[in-house]
């Protein structure tokens, strides 16, 4: 526990230092992390071998699934958009220091809204040794500190790729110490669920289980998704050639991502419904019209499927059993699917695209720190403005409240130009 603390701690310090940092340090920072992935890939593919070799037998003892597995693995795919995503985050604008409102409340009476920093980041993470790279830099450019907690499925590549940002970062002058971290143990989770004096916010990205038992076990504020449940409604006007292809790339392209499609929908009047389904056949996705239950996220090339009445029907369905994360329809009615993307209650509403586009790099963020389908400040894939609040400034000359409460002074409360 002490142990924990000190991290913690040391977390918080972090974070009010990096809060002072201008743009280009952050940027010269990022720039250094990129340069050394480019420099490290064979070590840290190496370090990844390790740990596929010992997945491997958690599979094989049922520790772990197969879609966890996949995850796991870094290929020269995924190391090359982990690069380019830190490069990219040098790009955006910086989230800290916004002004997002300007109001005069009297005369020499100015409040202003301006993005800050959350603070402490808490991530618990599955597999995905990338998530590290993508986090970092995210709270790197928000001017946040951050403490990891990877699967111990991923533990060597998570090692390695850590060091690899903190000896990038050690380069920088001007950077401080100790703004990512990494823990490793179950104690360590228990710690920091508990530790809601340092920690601002906690981040799962994982399984179900691993959600819930969070959200139900901190104090913390939980940013997050429970599971990914994603629909797509095929509409009686669909076209066949951009049904089939959406719908395949959204079950096959990454069958275990959280955004791949889990239930298909079909209008009971959509005419090629038999070619549809034949050609996801063909695609090796194995269909279940029956279901055990319509809130299983399969993970794999498994797609449910269901013929309704109506919209209505679709949407109540999607409504009913979806986890709130991206749902798509697929029609040549435009007043079909500006209906559906109205009364659909997710995070991401489509119309003719897969669900895969769900993405925080796809979306021009740079990168994400996990998808969102709370209602709160953050919502669908999280990049940087999810990772700032703000606060509110008030500069005046003098002004006490006693006098407006007497009414020897009035508010006039008028809005400047940003």
């Amino acid at each position: 526990m002490e142990k924990f603390i000190k991290i913690a701690q040391e977390a918080k310090r972090a974070s009010l230092k990096i809060a002072e940092l201008d743009t280009e340090i952050k940027n010269q920072a990022l720039n250094s992390i990129a340069e050394a992935f480019e420099a490290a890939k064979q070590e840290i593919f190496e370090a990844n071998k390790q740990d596929l070799s010992e997945a491997e037998k958690l599979v094989e003892n049922g520790e772990i699934t197969k879609s966890t597995f996949n995850r796991l693995k870094l290929d020269e795919n995924k190391m090359r958009d982990m690069i380019q995503g830190v490069r990219d985050i040098t790009g955006l604008e910086d989230p800290v220091g916004k002004v997002l409102l300007k109001r005069e409340l009297d005369e020499n009476l100015v409040l202003t809204k301006v993005s800050c920093p959350i603070g402490v980041l808490g991530i618990i993470f599955e597999a995905r040794p990338d998530v590290i790279s993508q986090i970092s830099s995210l709270a790197i450019k928000s001017s946040n500190a951050v403490i990891l907690k990877g699967g111990k499925e991923s533990k060597n590549t998570n090692k390695k790729i850590l060091e690899v940002i903190n000896g990038a970062l050690a380069k920088v002058e001007g950077f401080p110490e100790n703004v990512v971290q990494q823990v490793f143990s179950r104690d360590d989770v228990a710690e920091m669920l508990k530790c809601d004096e340092y920690i601002n916010l906690i981040i799962p990205r994982g399984g179900n289980n691993l959600v819930k038992f969070i959200k139900e076990n901190t104090k913390i504020p939980v940013l997050g998704h429970a599971n990914g449940i994603c629909h797509i409604f095929v509409d009686e006007s669909a076209d066949i050639d951009i049904a089939s292809r959406v719908v395949t790339d959204a079950k096959t392209q990454y069958p275990s991502a959280c955004n791949a499609v889990e239930t298909l929908l079909i209008h009971k009047d959509f005419k090629k419904a038999s070619e549809l389904l034949a050609s996801l056949q063909l695609s090796e996705i194995k269909l279940i019209q029956n279901p055990e239950s319509w809130d299983i996220e399969y993970g794999d090339k498994i797609l449910a499927y269901k013929f309704v009445e109506s919209l209505d029907e679709a949407i109540n369905h999607i409504n009913t059993y979806g986890s709130g994360h991206t749902d798509s329809i697929i029609t040549t009615d435009s007043s079909n699917a500006e209906k559906f993307m109205n009364n659909v209650d997710s995070a991401g509403v489509y119309f003719n695209v897969s669900t895969r586009f769900a993405d925080g790099f796809r979306y021009g963020f740079g990168a994400e720190v996990g998808i969102s389908t709370n209602k709160t400040h953050a919502r669908g894939p999280v990049g940087l403005e999810g990772l700032t609040i703000y606060k509110y400034k008030l500069v005046g000359n003098g002004q006490i409240v006693d006098d407006y409460a007497k009414g020897l002074k009035k508010f006039h409360h008028k809005d400047l130009t940003i």
